[in-house]
């Protein structure tokens, strides 16, 4: 064998091995992302059942994870009557909340209502959820000195809570 053909062969090999690290890195992504998003589908296949037999929603639009000092899970969609409905339904399963989406804002007008009262914050996500027994939209924006939540009333908009700079 020459020192060419040699030559060739190290780098066959150092290929080979690239490829083969390459493989496992983008396997273990892999598998990492799937076990960190599985509570999510979990909880949304559970949440979109309930709201199955207690909404009677057919079609699912949007859900929502919504921790404050409660767990709830919200799902939007339409009903047999192709209406739009919401549930908001505690962790627990139990007292699910049923209200028609056209009752209160949607998540558009509840991320507008708080870009127009603080302009110079960015939004970051909005999620709808239960709040001292009412529904509410908490609307996640980022400020110069850090976090703030805004938990506005479903029906009217009207702040219920501000959690300012964490």
């Amino acid at each position: 064998m020459t020192a060419d053909d040699q030559k060739e062969k190290r780098k066959i090999i150092a290929l080979l091995i690239g490829i083969t690290i390459l493989l496992l890195i983008i396997l273990f992504s892999s598998l990492s992302y799937i076990r960190a998003t599985s509570s999510i589908r979990q909880a949304k296949a559970e949440a979109t059942q309930l709201a199955k037999q207690y909404a009677s929603i057919e079609e699912v639009d949007r859900f929502y994870w919504f921790t404050r000092e409660d767990t709830y899970f919200s799902v939007l969609g339409k009903n047999q009557e192709q209406q739009d409905v919401v549930a908001i339904i505690p962790k627990s399963g139990e007292n699910v909340t049923v209200l028609a989406q056209d009752e209160g804002l949607t998540e558009d007008e509840a991320k507008e209502k708080i870009f127009k009262d603080y302009p110079r914050e960015t939004l970051r996500k909005a999620t709808l959820g239960m709040f001292e027994d009412q529904p509410v939209w908490e609307v996640m924006t980022k400020g110069n000195k850090g976090n703030n939540y805004y938990l506005l009333d479903f029906k009217d908009g009207k702040e219920v809570k501000v959690i300012r700079n964490i």
